[in-house]
């Protein structure tokens, strides 16, 4: 079918939303807390556009599309209605947006920007600072959240861990965790499915800050390194100093659509941990350990693995195989296990 945004053509498939339809084709329509993995929300009216034939307003998050339809999405009632929403969510919050770890990456920056919103026009005076700094991996900071319901879908409904919800009511509403209870306190497996859908700095990670912001890292796909599933993660680089940022899911990746758990999302640091080893180490007879080059480790090994094969036979030898590693380099070691030493006795790391 087609349909025409803005006085120009486009395809469409039925089911798809006004707003679906404008992002398959690049164009920008303000949204907070619409995503494709939570689906249809119409709860933050940023989206709003006129539609021909409809009376009033329209979240072109949740009109699905018919062919023939007309949409304008810049009218100026449109705009005025975005504008109004998106300056009373400024306007009810305390977004630092230059200290802000989510700067370059926030959609009600974007949105500002869009709508040529210098500064709020409203000062809420009876702000206080609200943040929950008693997780792990996360940061809360409830002056920055603007409710729009995108982790408590994802919690409830993505990840199922049924965790975060909202509490209280009216201007005192925020999200929660379990009954009320601290995010270091609750049930959360800080799996940080919430801060990667969080549309404004409300959820961030703590190991982010100070570090480097979006636009000063590069982005690399790569597989976790932890168990067999094969979750896709977007690592964030940054090359001045060689070092991991932050780790996201792809979002993109049919095997775990953005999702991740905690030790893929926050358990990078071995990577650059200052105990990693750099180079082979053989023990000494006093029980210390001396570097080594690879070609005397190597040696060192395979010979006393002959030495224990001929000694005492095969089944005496045993492997055990890394997550960390690709599933080829795995198989070469059950393969060198089973047809080398001639054992059966491999197991993995990720079973336990």
């Amino acid at each position: 079918m087609l349909i025409t945004i803005n006085g120009k053509q486009y395809e469409a498939e039925s089911g798809q939303t006004i707003l679906q339809v404008a992002k398959k084709h690049g164009l920008y329509i303000p949204s907070l807390c619409y995503h494709e993995k939570v689906g249809v929300a119409g709860k933050c009216r940023v989206c709003v556009v006129e539609v021909e034939g409809m009376r009033g307003l329209q979240t072109s998050c949740s009109v699905a599309v018919r062919d023939g339809m007309e949409v304008s999405t810049r009218t100026e009632k449109a705009l005025q209605a975005q504008k109004l929403v998106v300056d009373l969510l400024l306007s009810s919050g305390k977004h630092d947006c230059l200290s802000c770890a989510q700067n370059g990456k926030c959609e009600l920056q974007d949105a500002a920007y869009y709508l040529g919103i210098e500064r709020p026009t409203l000062v809420f005076s009876d702000l206080e600072p609200h943040c929950d700094e008693s997780s792990e991996f996360v940061k809360v900071d409830h002056n920055k959240c603007i409710s729009c319901g995108r982790c408590v879908a994802a919690c409830q409904k993505t990840v199922t861990n049924d965790v975060l919800d909202f509490g209280y009511r009216g201007a005192n509403t925020e999200i929660v965790f379990d009954d009320g209870k601290d995010m270091g306190k609750s049930t959360c497996v800080q799996c940080g499915e919430c801060v990667q859908i969080c549309p404004v700095g409300a959820l961030t990670e703590k190991k982010v800050a100070g570090q480097a912001r979006y636009w000063e890292t590069e982005k690399v796909k790569s597989v976790c390194p932890y168990c067999g599933v094969g979750c896709t993660m977007e690592i964030h680089v940054d090359r001045k100093q060689n070092k991991i940022v932050r780790v996201n899911g792809d979002e993109s990746s049919p095997v775990n659509e953005g999702m991740l758990c905690v030790k893929g999302r926050f358990g990078y640091d071995f990577v650059d941990h200052t105990d990693r080893l750099t180079s082979p180490m053989i023990r000494n007879d006093d029980g210390s350990f001396r570097k080594a080059t690879w070609d005397e480790a190597l040696d060192l090994v395979a010979t006393r693995l002959n030495d224990i094969k001929a000694k005492h036979g095969p089944d005496k030898i045993m492997g055990l195989a890394s997550a960390k590693v690709t599933n080829e380099e795995n198989y070469t070691f059950q393969k060198f296990m089973r047809t080398v030493i001639g054992t059966n006795n491999v197991d993995h790391c990720a079973r336990l």
